[in-house]
């Protein structure tokens, strides 16, 4: 597992307004393996346009991340994967509440592909 340094953690309020949405807890129990954004809505019973707003709110919580592939026939698939193992709320001796994120080791295909989905955006 990967412990985020703190500069490198989405907002507090980012990953609790994720987190305390109904939709988006759903969508994080369906990801833990790559899955399309139609596999998403026909499996969590939320419309499409709801869907991309709820992935966008996870997508910014650093909770879930986008991978883009190639088709041989041409075009790309967005697949969505829920990106943490684990999501610790802690309130400090200054009183002050942070956020850690710890995320999954990445070999190096994994990493690769985020380099490529990375890339895929600016084209």
């Amino acid at each position: 597992m990967v412990r985020l340094a703190p500069e490198d953690v989405s907002s507090l309020e980012a990953v609790l307004e994720a987190l305390d949405d109904g939709d988006c807890r759903t969508i994080l129990r369906e990801t833990a393996e790559p899955t399309t954004a139609t596999e998403l809505a026909d499996s969590c019973g939320i419309p499409r346009s709801t869907l991309y707003r709820k992935l966008e709110l996870l997508t910014d919580a650093s909770l879930v991340r986008e991978r883009e592939t190639i088709n041989p026939g041409g075009g790309r698939t967005t697949r969505y994967e829920r990106d943490f193992d684990d999501v610790t709320i802690a309130l400090g001796e200054d009183d002050e509440f942070s956020v850690t994120v710890e995320r999954p080791a990445r070999d190096a295909d994994d990493r690769l592909a985020d380099i490529w989905s990375k890339m895929g955006e600016g084209l």
